[in-house]
């Protein structure tokens, strides 16, 4: 968990990635609104993710699904090009075990269960939308990893940049473990149609730029209460640009139970 207590408002000027008003000139964004520097920062973190060929990581994730928070931890491989992800569940469902590579297996992933009952049906083959795949989370596995989460951002906070009622903080030396992070934050004080969060972090590994967290907040029912957590995704254990291959995103691979 980040060490709040370090956690000091920066001055603008820390986080403007680039000179000038480019940014907004390019996306039509007003030059003045207090999302420019921002945006700068989460392109920053996409240009340092998107130069990657692969990582490994362990990924904690929570999410507010139904009425429950759910968290589940997973060892999870990436690869860009094509784009393929192996996960290898901690808790729960430990042992269970996903593969997902871009125009392979009918687009569908694969998976199996470590234990139980279900272990003895072995692997299935599941639509990536269907409901099966989808049990327990909120977003396709087409859409998991560091890159994915920055571009999610950007698209949200392009978005919100044609609004007013948007407020920004800045950290310069947030620790996410033994991790030195740049940390920006976004909120609105009140519930507008428009804002799908009351307020959404993203942390930055400062030496990298890589994006290694973020995390947003929903607007609280009721005045005075906190704003509740309903998205969490958080890369520790980082390992990038380790050679992943074909074989590390195959069924057949012997380290694999599929």
């Amino acid at each position: 968990m980040p060490n709040w207590n370090v956690l000091v408002p920066a001055t603008l000027a820390l986080f403007c990635m680039t000179s000038g008003d480019l940014l907004a000139q390019k996306k039509e964004i007003p030059s003045n609104h207090p999302y420019v520097p921002v945006l700068k920062l989460a392109y920053a973190g996409l240009k340092a993710a998107s130069e990657l060929k692969d990582y490994q990581a362990v990924l904690t994730k929570r999410e507010y699904i139904g009425k429950r928070l759910i968290t589940q931890q997973v060892e999870i491989k990436v690869r860009h090009q094509p784009f393929s992800v192996y996960l290898k569940f901690r808790e729960p469902f430990a042992g269970r075990e996903v593969l997902y590579v871009q125009g392979k297996n009918n687009n569908s992933l694969l998976a199996h269960e470590g234990s139980g009952l279900s272990s003895l049906i072995g692997t299935v083959s599941l639509p990536v939308n269907s409901r099966d795949a989808m049990k327990g989370n909120k977003y396709p596995i087409t859409m998991i990893g560091i890159e994915n989460m920055v571009k999610s951002l950007i698209k949200q906070w392009e978005s919100e940049t044609q609004y007013g009622e948007c407020e920004v903080k800045y950290y310069p030396n947030a620790k996410l473990g033994n991790v030195t992070c740049r940390v920006v934050e976004t909120s609105h004080p009140t519930p507008r149609r428009q804002f799908p969060f009351k307020r959404t972090r993203l942390y930055l590994e400062k030496e990298t730029n890589l994006p290694i967290r973020c995390e947003c907040y929903g607007f609280p029912s009721r005045p005075g209460e906190k704003a509740p957590l309903l998205e969490e995704y958080t890369y520790t254990n980082l390992r990038t640009n380790v050679g992943l291959t074909d074989f590390d995103f195959d069924r057949r691979n012997p380290n694999y139970h599929f």
